[in-house]
């Protein structure tokens, strides 16, 4: 009976609080005026989706645009690629080298910081399939709200077995355990959040933040940069970038591994989080079911009801798959395994690799 209540408070807790999210995570409004975007994309081996992504930005409409992709050390067709685009809104750089205790890709971002000829700059990944309205729209939202930074979660593309279980659960924990209307009051870095695919910043606040200079070593701008901008005063927002923003993040069960145990020591996996996390999400999401076999009654119900009407609901709202709501507790042990596997990777002194680049586990 006390494991059952146990499990119905934290299965009902990330449902209400994911019904009261959702009220501040809506999409960005259209602009009320023209704005002149900077879009900068940093590209490292990227001849798959290089010439998708920049086609895509530049469809866009009802924005004064500039593009500059910033090729950093490619030894693939994406130089190539990009120079065949011939659009005169395109500018394509060559990245210097990668100094000391930097990472690649807050290298790159810095870098193409100080190319951007225009007020608002956004940050997009390659993978990133942006709709003709994106950049409108994510301007209208810098317009209607007081903030420096801001970041969309983009529609996940998710095709392979190993997606569908693990990438919905990124906005699941985004939804069901970040408080937003206290991040929206507050500019603690604690309710710092984004997601590292899509970032759109105002040029000021972002040196006044140290961009990503900031987070100079991190491999997970995602949580990183909005805590950096948050920790020099400065507030930071989200949108719900599903109808404007598309991304097939990985393609294949290797590379998610390899990008997902890249992140986790920056968010839930450190020694002292990754307890609480798995007590949390294990007596909250992974044991209603086996509790309602076992132990049936009105709590476990209850706990089962709570566990997968939020995934369900969310599946709905953010256009993920039903099949990844129905193996909730499978996709979350998947989940803990993998944050469990990196924080032993980092305790035992092994990089992360990712692009062909390793990585210490970084301690900012």
């Amino acid at each position: 009976m006390i494991l059952a209540a146990m499990a119905a408070v934290l299965a009902a807790g990330p449902l209400l609080l994911a019904l009261a999210n959702l009220r501040y995570y809506v999409a960005p409004p259209p602009a009320v005026r023209v704005a002149a975007v900077s879009v900068l994309i940093p590209a490292r081996n990227e001849e798959a989706t290089i010439g998708a992504a920049c086609a895509a930005v530049l469809a866009n409409e009802g924005v004064d645009l500039e593009l500059i992709v910033l090729d950093d050390h490619s030894a693939d067709r994406t130089r190539e690629i990009l120079a065949a685009i011939g659009d005169p809104r395109l500018r394509v750089a060559g990245a210097p080298d990668l100094p000391p205790g930097w990472s690649g890709k807050q290298h790159a971002c810095a870098h193409l910081a100080t190319l951007a000829s225009h007020e608002l700059m956004v940050f997009v990944d390659a993978d990133v399939r942006l709709s003709p309205d994106a950049l409108s729209r994510m301007a209208g939202f810098m317009q209607r709200n007081d903030v420096g930074l801001a970041s969309g979660f983009p529609r996940q593309i998710v095709r392979t077995w190993s997606e569908v279980l693990l990438l919905p659960l990124i906005q699941f924990l985004l939804l069901g355990y970040l408080p937003m209307a206290l991040m929206r009051r507050s500019i603690s870095p604690g309710f710092g959040a984004g997601c590292g695919q899509l970032f759109i910043a105002r040029r000021a606040a972002y040196q006044r933040a140290g961009g990503h200079a900031a987070i100079r070593a991190s491999l997970h701008d995602g949580i990183r940069l909005p805590r950096a901008f948050r920790a020099a005063g400065i507030s930071t927002g989200l949108f719900d970038a599903t109808d404007i923003a598309a991304c097939r993040m990985y393609t294949n069960a290797r590379d998610l591994w390899e990008g997902l145990t890249k992140n986790a020591t920056e968010g839930m996996a450190t020694v002292k989080a990754l307890p609480i996390w798995t007590a949390i999400l294990g007596v909250g999401q992974m044991l209603p079911l086996a509790l309602l076999t076992i132990e049936p009654g009105v709590l476990s119900a209850a706990a089962v009801f709570a566990s997968f009407g939020l995934r369900f609901l969310l599946a709905w709202r953010l256009r993920q798959p039903v099949v990844s709501a129905l193996l909730h507790p499978v996709g979350v042990a998947a989940l803990l395994v993998v944050q469990w596997a990196a924080l032993i990777r980092a305790a035992r002194g092994v990089p992360a690799t990712w692009r062909g680049r390793a990585y210490q586990a970084y301690r900012g």
